[in-house]
């Protein structure tokens, strides 16, 4: 299996930011770690080796990112008002240096499908339905979609704008982003365990918010032997993916 790692200065975020690539060919999965790890850690939780055989069989090409959580949500000692703008420089680090990091190193505008775990989950969540039109399907992992459930009270436009439960609330029905996501028919992938440490109501939140503006999505609740953690995860992302490699986002 192909590996890389890639890394340059991000004038988004002003710092050095790395991505492990893996693979040679296919759609491209982009990765967003756990709470506040690293872009190394699907590969070291032996997520990456789960699905080895559809990166070496050339269908997916995987991006594994950085997070900046810790310098956000996860940091006390930040105001709420800072944590919110670093967040936004995240979303923009994504769309404007790792989406076009990724059409050029596949050669070309291949589709990108977000995918996560924990807060990871919420991240890639959140990236395809702010820009659906870049994006092209989820695998959101053991998420919660409520943002508020990390700003400790804190609230303003960059929470609301980043909260799924909140702006989805919120889109008319007939809203150009309710449109393009209704185009992603089962791509949008929201799974759970029901056992410890997991909270499986926050799948069902989402779930009837997008089934409210009548957006196609797969919600999946998976058995209460699977808790809040990477043997549930090792299963549902080989499992999930495989359904994408099957019916790929071309």
């Amino acid at each position: 299996m192909k590996r890389e790692i890639r890394w340059w200065y991000s004038p988004s975020l002003q710092k050095d930011m790395e991505v492990a690539v893996y693979g040679h060919y296919g759609f491209a999965l982009l990765l967003f770690p756990t709470a506040g790890a690293d872009y190394l850690e699907y590969e070291r939780f032996n997520l990456i080796e789960m699905i080895r055989p559809y990166i070496e069989a050339g269908k997916v090409k995987v991006y594994s990112i950085n997070s900046i959580n810790k310098e956000s949500w996860l940091n006390r000692n930040m105001s709420g008002y800072s944590k919110a703008i670093r967040h936004q420089q995240f979303n923009n680090y994504i769309t404007e240096e790792i989406v076009p990091f990724i059409h050029m190193d596949c050669q070309g505008l291949v589709p990108i499908v977000t995918a996560g775990a924990s807060l990871g989950a919420f991240h890639a969540a959140n990236s395809l339905f702010r820009r659906p039109d870049i994006f092209s399907g989820t695998i959101a992992m053991s998420g919660s979609y409520d943002l508020k459930d990390y700003t400790s009270g804190y609230f303003d436009e960059n929470v609301f704008f980043n909260s799924p439960v909140d702006y989805l609330y919120h889109m008319h029905y007939d809203d150009y982003s309710a449109r393009l996501l209704r185009r992603h028919n089962n791509r949008i992938i929201i799974a759970t365990g029901q056992g410890n440490y997991e909270k499986p109501s926050a799948t069902g939140d989402i779930s009837n918010l997008l089934s409210a503006k009548n957006i196609p999505h797969w919600a999946d609740w998976w058995g209460y032997d699977m808790p809040h953690d990477w043997d549930t995860w090792r299963k549902m992302l080989p499992y999930f993916l495989g359904t994408l490699v099957q019916n790929p986002p071309y």
